[in-house]
Formats: structure tokens, C-alpha cells, sequence
């Protein structure tokens, strides 16, 4: 037995990548693979096979399609395998699509400082994947919390391009010229699902005159959240800001998956069900 998806499962759970597993479900006459045969597929690689062929190329442009949509219910598709698909089995196979992991948040925490040393630990014990960076080894604690990586980057800014779409950011640091920089190329990217930044009314008011400045549209400026955190919450001392803040992210990422899966429980109820007879 082919135990490539196995392997590939494992990986994908020990990184959180966003992925989908594809099963043959059913089979009816000449099939390329039986029913069980699993692969899996994400936005960049694929493992294990279903059979080949266009109705393999078919299953992971769905899947992937899949991921980008960021959708988490299963989905069933019917293909027949003739001419339609460039296939002579003559037969239909059933596939089963399933999204994994597609609810997990990736956060992107620039700033060791006080209030990220307090911060890191509550957002680790939470769905998420972590990147926390600063440009300073030294300010970063000896243990690390399982599910963040540590980055130390003299440049901190170049780390924004490298996070996926749909990323939250919090920016934290110890510069506020570095803070100005990382504001800038986090909202020219324009694709994340929240960003915040630490800091007062007046910090924020400084910061939009000077995105104004640089052409940054109004509602590209509203985009961002600062002061962050729950309001209520009025301490001052880092575990205070950091519980604050986490209660925000929280709030945030359950709307979001909220609103995911009323989206695909609506799309769902609509088409349980689609036929591929004739792709």
C-alpha cells in the first residue's frame, strides 16, 4: 500500500499548511484507482496519486480551489470517465474533497519586547501558527512556545511579503519609525484579515498623516486597528496589554471562521451534491 498521503498528513499537521485530502469514494466499471485510494494536495505540492491522467488534474485544480476559497466543509464530485475527460476507462468514480487545517490562523508578531514576551505564550495556546520577529536575538526569551517560530531578521520589513494571504499582523516593536515602516508595507499588501498596531490615539493620528503623505488611501488607513486591543480592558502593564490584545485577535479570527463556514453551510445546503458528467 502507497503510504506517501500518510506521510505527507503527518507533515502538513506538524507545519499547519492548509490542505485538502481527496478519496475515492465510490467506483463504477473501469477505474483508474480503486475506492480508498487517497492523495493530498496543497497550493504548492501534491502526494500519493488518484489514478492519473485528466481526472487527477481535474481533482486538484478543485482542491486548490478549495484552498483559495479557504472553504472547511467536505465536498463530493461525480466524474465521468470518458471522453469528456480524456480517459478511456469508460467507468465514474466519486471523489471526496476535505479541507484540512483551512481554519488555522497564522499570525506574524513583530517586537520582543515586554508586551510580545507577554503576548507569544497566550497566542500559542490557541489555533494559531506563530511567526514572532525582531531584529534582536537577545531580547527573545530561552524557551520558545511550541508552535512559534523564532526570527531573527536585521530587517525586519522584509519578513511582510513572505507571509500568506490572510495573515494577521501585530506590530510591536521598540522603534516607532521601524513600527511606521512595517505599517507601510503591511497595508500595501492590502490582503491580510487584521492588523494592529500598539499605541495611543495621538500615535495614531502621527501615523495617519504621514500614510496620508505617502498616498495611502482612506480606506486602506482604516484597515488598520490601533490602538489594538479590547477597550474595556484600561491596564497598563504588559500581561494586561497582552490579554487585551489576544481578546481582540480572538474576536476577530471567530467572526471570520463564523463567517467561512455560513458561507459554505449556505453553498452547501445549495449543491450537496455536484455531478461532473460533463466537464
Amino acid at each position: 500500500m502507497n503510504t506517501a498521503w500518510i506521510r505527507a498528513l503527518s507533515r502538513i499537521e506538524a507545519d499547519a499548511t492548509p490542505a485538502v485530502i481527496i478519496t475515492v469514494v465510490e467506483e463504477r466499471g473501469s477505474t483508474p484507482r480503486n475506492a480508498g485510494a487517497k492523495m493530498v494536495v496543497s497550493q504548492e505540492q501534491q502526494f500519493d496519486t488518484i489514478g492519473g491522467g485528466h481526472l487527477e488534474y481535474k481533482a486538484i485544480k478543485i482542491a486548490r480551489q478549495l484552498l483559495a476559497e479557504q472553504q472547511t466543509q467536505p465536498r463530493l464530485e461525480r466524474f465521468s470517465l470518458g471522453a469528456s475527460l480524456g480517459q478511456c476507462c469508460g467507468g465514474a468514480t466519486t471523489l471526496l474533497f476535505e479541507p484540512m487545517h483551512t481554519d488555522t490562523v497564522r499570525i506574524t508578531l513583530f517586537g520582543a519586547g515586554h508586551v510580545g514576551r507577554a503576548l507569544i505564550p497566550i497566542l500559542a495556546s490557541l489555533p494559531c501558527k506563530i511567526r514572532w520577529i525582531d531584529s534582536r536575538e537577545d531580547e527573545f526569551p530561552e524557551l520558545i512556545p511550541e508552535g512559534v517560530e523564532k526570527v531573527v531578521n536585521e530587517f525586519p520589513v522584509d519578513e511582510v511579503d513572505k507571509q500568506p494571504a490572510g495573515s494577521y499582523f501585530i506590530v510591536m516593536t521598540h522603534n516607532h519609525q521601524l513600527d511606521q515602516e512595517l505599517s507601510e508595507a503591511i497595508l500595501k499588501r492590502n490582503d491580510f484579515k487584521y492588523f494592529g498596531l500598539i499605541g495611543s490615539l495621538t500615535k495614531r493620528n502621527k501615523f495617519i498623516h504621514r500614510l496620508q503623505a505617502k498616498g495611502f488611501s482612506s480606506e486602506q488607513i482604516e484597515r488598520m486597528t490601533c490602538p489594538m486591543g479590547i477597550a474595556a480592558v484600561k491596564g497598563k502593564l504588559p500581561a494586561e496589554i497582552a490579554v487585551s490584545v489576544a481578546g481582540e485577535v480572538i474576536a476577530h479570527y471567530n467572526a471570520d471562521v463564523n463567517a467561512e463556514r455560513k458561507t459554505t453551510s449556505t453553498s452547501a445546503t445549495a449543491t450537496s451534491v455536484v455531478d461532473r458528467l460533463a466537464i
